[in-house]
């Protein structure tokens, strides 16, 4: 076969390739209502088309025309939003293996954790979640296989392992003396605590999660008391701002949590001792707050069948009630704040019983959803990717039957899940 004549043979076959390609990654969706979460309205009648894993328009239906050969995705009757964003969750961790059970965990065991309960968060509807803590990186290796489309989950932003003081809220005090046990992340001064930032970013994380003060399922440590110094939570942010890195900062503490606003983190998780100075501070650095509100029924329910400490349901019967008055008064004075359920010790896949919640201490359904949405984009610098349903964003989405406008417990139990442009759960 003469050389040109070859060479063009080649050129239309590809050429008809990627034509067929480009027409079987394109969806057209329709449906009866829109979640703006932009602007905060409701669009009737909308449409929109997800070529290649990216929504290429949005529109009314009729405006937005059905590109030949695309496939339909028809969910009349229902109301469709950006895929959520849960910003604090523990995949390679059980909600039924806590305080000593956790010790039969392998880190072979808590990678197949990751595996079966991504998928879990998945089909609830979060299409995205950041993975705060993971021993042996298994967070990395989870984010990394799931980048890969070898497993079903959500895109993972992860921490790796957490950095704390030693015999702190993020290290291993569950054992005695002898087996000089430590987690991976425990550290002291502010040198040390640097290395860590450094080994973390060294082997895969995405960010920086940090234990400002002592826990409620943390051994032997005072829920309230900071454990990591001025000094050190300065040298921590100031590291991972070189390496490009965000911070969270699990800080339960009225001290922790301003200490950790000082440093300059972006996130503060639970702040259940919030004073007003903490929210005066919160506001003026634009620090966003992640405040678990829903889990503390399930551990003074199910805490004690799962494992947890008789020192941490003792812990929880205090926080619980404190935290959520915090949640208010922090929600009233117009605070950031961004949805993370700490599913993990509750069970994966339940994480949409927090929107409830929310709602029930202070917020609206709006801004419930827009904390599971565009402000956790923004928290993770990522709304170019994800947290709305506009042009350029991933093709991420779910739809529920009626409207969560007015019962926001339909975010319970998504009907479909749409990730990529890919249906996951639901629709066809």
């Amino acid at each position: 076969m003469p050389f040109p004549l070859k060479r063009s043979i080649t050129a239309v076959l590809l050429a008809f390739t990627a034509l067929s390609s480009a027409h079987a990654a394109t969806t057209y969706v329709q449906a009866d209502r829109m979640v703006d979460v932009a602007s905060g309205k409701v669009v009737d009648k909308p449409a929109l088309i997800i070529t290649d894993g990216r929504i290429t328009a949005v529109g009314g239906q009729g405006a937005v025309a059905v590109p030949e050969g695309a496939i339909r995705l028809d969910l009349t009757g229902m109301t469709i939003l950006p895929g959520l964003i849960d910003m604090h969750v523990h995949l390679t961790g059980r909600h039924d293996m806590h305080g000593y059970e956790g010790l039969a965990e392998s880190t072979g065991d808590e990678t197949i954790n990751g595996v079966i309960h991504a998928e879990k968060t998945l089909l609830a509807g979060f299409t995205t979640a950041r993975n705060l803590g993971a021993a042996g990186f298994t967070d990395v290796a989870l984010r990394r296989a799931l980048a890969d489309n070898r497993l079903k989950g959500p895109r993972l932003y992860v921490s790796g392992p957490s950095i704390g003081a030693t015999g702190g809220h993020c290290d291993n005090n569950l054992l005695p003396p002898e087996y000089e046990a430590h987690s991976q992340g425990a550290a002291d001064g502010p040198w040390g605590v640097v290395k860590k930032v450094r080994e973390v970013k060294k082997y895969g994380a995405d960010l920086i999660k940090i234990c400002a003060t002592g826990g409620v399922l943390s051994k032997g440590t005072q829920v309230g008391a900071q454990q990591l110094a001025q000094e050190e939570l300065d040298a921590i942010v100031a590291e991972a701002k070189r390496l490009g890195l965000k911070v969270a900062a699990h800080a339960h503490g009225t001290a922790g949590i301003k200490a950790a606003i000082r440093a300059g983190v972006d996130t503060v998780e639970h702040a259940s001792f919030l004073d007003d100075e903490g929210i005066k501070l919160a506001k003026e650095r634009g620090t966003y707050l992640s405040m678990d509100i829903y889990n503390t029924e399930y551990i003074l329910s199910a805490g004690e069948a799962a494992g947890f400490l008789p020192e941490s349901l003792a812990k929880e019967r205090v926080v619980g009630k404190t935290q959520r008055e915090s949640f208010t008064r922090a929600v009233k004075a117009g605070v950031k704040m961004v949805f993370g359920s700490d599913a993990g010790v509750y069970p994966h896949g339940d994480n949409g019983m927090q929107f409830a919640r929310m709602v029930t201490f202070g917020m609206t359904p709006m801004q419930a959803i827009q904390a599971a949405t565009v402000n956790a984009a923004d928290a993770l610098g990522a709304s170019g990717d994800i947290g709305t349903l506009a042009v350029g964003r991933y093709g991420d989405l779910i739809a529920v039957k009626g409207d969560p406008l007015t019962d926001i417990s339909l975010l319970e139990k998504v009907d479909v899940v749409v990730k990529g442009g890919e249906v996951m759960k639901g629709g066809l």
